[in-house]
């Protein structure tokens, strides 16, 4: 039994491990969401199935911060309405359900958060695309290799995992993370108008 125990955690520990080795990869990201925010950009956050409940979750992180003295940013998880995401559906596709929204909403000031456990999540591709037509900074958590979003948008943070129980565990510290850090710039707005240095 204490095998399987330590199995189970030794899945979990390497793609968490993994995480700390994309330091720069996400201060990157961090840098660039809060120069957005710093601008009075917006955060919309997205994704299909179980990663939509993640969508929500980051937002909500934005707007209603748990640790006492943190900033509110302005962020709305596009997932959350069930009228637009079944009309849209009805009318244009799955695939578009995010990209609608992303048109409607979104502006060169803004930023599109995807998150697909497994980097192929059609309507998470399309909505990063259309964001990123727009002039919006694109941030995306992929799992495995990343599938189609390597290469389509600004910042990637990939757990490098099959196991999409693995995948969420460590998207929940990633995003969390991508949290704490943009606050750690705002906080120092002298570094906005710098590049980053990791």
């Amino acid at each position: 039994m204490s095998g399987t125990a330590a199995e189970v955690f030794r899945r979990r520990a390497e793609p968490g491990a993994a995480l700390a080795g994309d330091a720069g990869v996400i201060a990157a990201a961090c840098h660039a969401m809060a120069r957005r925010f710093h601008r009075g950009g917006r955060l919309f956050t997205f994704g299909a199935g179980a990663a939509a409940t993640d969508a929500q979750h980051v937002a909500v992180e934005f707007v209603h911060p748990v640790i006492v003295g943190k900033r509110a940013l302005p962020a709305l998880s596009l997932t959350g309405d069930v009228a637009t995401l079944t009309g849209v559906c009805a009318g244009a596709g799955f695939d578009d359900v995010f990209a609608h929204q992303v048109r409607c909403f979104g502006g060169p000031d803004d930023i599109a958060f995807g998150i697909s456990p497994d980097g192929r999540c059609g309507g998470v591709r399309r909505g990063l695309e259309t964001a990123r037509g727009l002039g919006m900074l694109t941030v995306a958590l992929a799992g495995g290799d990343g599938g189609a979003l390597t290469g389509a948008v600004d910042h990637l943070v990939t757990v490098r995992s099959g196991d999409p129980r693995v995948v969420k565990e460590v998207h929940v510290t990633a995003y969390h993370l991508l949290w704490e850090l943009v606050h750690v710039f705002l906080e120092q707005p002298d570094v906005l108008g710098r590049e980053v240095v990791v």
